[in-house]
Formats: structure tokens, C-alpha cells, sequence
């Protein structure tokens, strides 16, 4: 996982098999609470993360979960994932890092979601890099409203105060 989006897939999708096997169904929309308002997460995104994680031997298909009798349904079991060893190794990995990737827009929520995984000194740095990101896009903001406020229509202006107050909103919290 290569990308920011495919990192905050890798840790959700580990996260939440850690925590019980699920099938893909499941996944999906617990992923897609975890990713936040407005980011929906496609089959076209899921299946091809956990196809991966698969070859990669970080989770396995639990075969007691998934068999169904084919004379009981016209459908096909849900296939149920859990993790192997190294998927919970690869979890603990993701979950202990502290960097800039963990408190960035893309993926603080679900670093969030997994903080009762996260050592308290690791948390304290991911808020800690999370407010000062925050503080940083508040003041740049500030400035952009401050130098384009007569040129902006009353609509463009009100979006942009909603979008200070928002950060405002949000620095308050980590604070």
C-alpha cells in the first residue's frame, strides 16, 4: 500500500479484523465509518486491498466461518477474513506509528479509531501533530480570508468563515 488513502485502507481493514473476523460486506461498512463523512468506500477499493493482503499472508480466509450448504441457499457463502500472525505484527506496526502520515486529513480519523491500540506516549505525539497541522491550516486560512475578503461574493466568503470555524472548531477539541 503505496498511497495515503491505501495506508488508511491497510490500518482500518487490519484494525478491525484485529478486533474479530468479519466478511467483506461488513468490512465495507465499518471501513466506510471509519474513513469519515463523505468517503465511501468501494467493493473496487476493498476486495483488491484484502485479495493483497491475502498473498502478502496477512490475512486468511476462515474456512469454519465461510462454509455454507450449498443445498441450504442458491447463493454463495460470505467469505470471512481474519488475520494471521502477521497481520496482527503489520497492525502493531501501523498502529505504533507516529509520524506526519498519522495526524494528516487522510489519515488521523482512523488512526483515531485504533488509539486504544496506541501507547499513550504515541497518542500524545499524533495529537500533538495533529493540532499543530491544524493551527498551521487555520492561519493560512486567516490570511486567505483576510487579503481576498472584498473580492470574494458573499457566498465563496461564507463558505471560507465555515471553513475557519471549522478548524477553530476542531483545534478547540484537541486542545
Amino acid at each position: 500500500m503505496a498511497n495515503k488513502r491505501g495506508d488508511a485502507l491497510e490500518l482500518a481493514v487490519l484494525g478491525l479484523l484485529n478486533e474479530s473476523p468479519m466478511h467483506g460486506y461488513e468490512l465495507r461498512k465499518r471501513v466506510t465509518s471509519l474513513l469519515g463523512w463523505g468517503r465511501v468506500l468501494s467493493y473496487g477499493s476493498l476486495y483488491p486491498c484484502l485479495k493483497q493482503m491475502q498473498r502478502d499472508g496477512l490475512l486468511t480466509v476462515d474456512t469454519a466461518a465461510t462454509e455454507t450448504p450449498v443445498a441450504l441457499t442458491s447463493r454463495r457463502g460470505k467469505i470471512v477474513y481474519k488475520l494471521t500472525a502477521d497481520g496482527k505484527e503489520r497492525f502493531a506496526t501501523l498502529v505504533s506509528a507516529a509520524g506526519p502520515s498519522a495526524w494528516e486529513d487522510e489519515n488521523f480519523g482512523v488512526h483515531f479509531a485504533f488509539f486504544g491500540s496506541t501507547s499513550a506516549e504515541n497518542r500524545l505525539r499524533i495529537l500533538e501533530g495533529r493540532r499543530s497541522r491544524l493551527e498551521e491550516r487555520l492561519e493560512g486560512v486567516r490570511v486567505s480570508l483576510a487579503r481576498s475578503r472584498e473580492r470574494l461574493d458573499s457566498y465563496t466568503l461564507e463558505l471560507q468563515r465555515h471553513g475557519l470555524e471549522s478548524v477553530e472548531r476542531e483545534v478547540r477539541w484537541r486542545n
